[in-house]
């Protein structure tokens, strides 16, 4: 084993060494992660992140701002695939418990027509209003009509979840931004 620097002078350099080591050591590290392209791998969310976040604006979401909106974009003539999704919504809303009236749902009609007397009565408390040029803000990797897209309480496009979505899943990332979330 080898014995310390008898000299002060040298001691007192091989500590300030290890110390200034010590803290270039983080540097160091972030610098090569950068270097080679290393990502932290597989991110806790389900839902897909729009990124940048999209700011949107309108009469609908102004009415809206200040909660978390879970919103669909589909025709006024409502498909089997259309009321699905309002049920999802419509249940992850009122799985929050106490945290529900922070969730508002916004069903924005792309074809003007208004929904039946039935379907209308299934969605009571789900906000009506049309598309118009809103629709062209919502990024879709197929039909706009396929997500469910999630705007924050500052107006903002920030998730949508992929056609047939995981409720389950989706309920677990809705919990966890309202938790997590000091506005809305």
């Amino acid at each position: 084993m080898r014995r310390p620097p008898s000299d002060p002078l040298k001691r007192g350099r091989v500590k300030l060494t290890l110390l200034g080591l010590f803290f270039a050591a983080p540097f160091a590290l972030a610098w090569l992660a950068y270097r080679l392209d290393w990502s932290p791998g597989a991110t806790s969310n389900y839902g897909e992140l729009v990124t940048p976040p999209r700011p949107l604006s309108g009469a609908a979401l102004e009415r809206l701002r200040g909660k978390w909106v879970l919103v669909t974009l589909d025709a006024g003539a409502c498909d089997a695939y259309c009321e699905k999704k309002l049920y999802f919504m419509r249940q992850l809303r009122r799985a929050q418990g106490k945290d529900r009236d922070r969730v508002e749902r916004l069903w924005l009609l792309t074809d003007g027509r208004r929904p039946g007397a039935a379907l209308g009565a299934a969605i009571e408390g789900t906000h009506l209003a049309p598309a118009a040029a809103l629709a062209a803000r919502f990024p879709a990797a197929g039909a706009v009509s396929d997500h469910i897209y999630v705007v924050d309480p500052l107006g903002n496009l920030m998730m949508r979840y992929p056609r047939e979505p995981d409720p389950s899943r989706m309920l677990e990332d809705l919990r966890r931004l309202l938790r997590l979330s000091g506005i809305g």
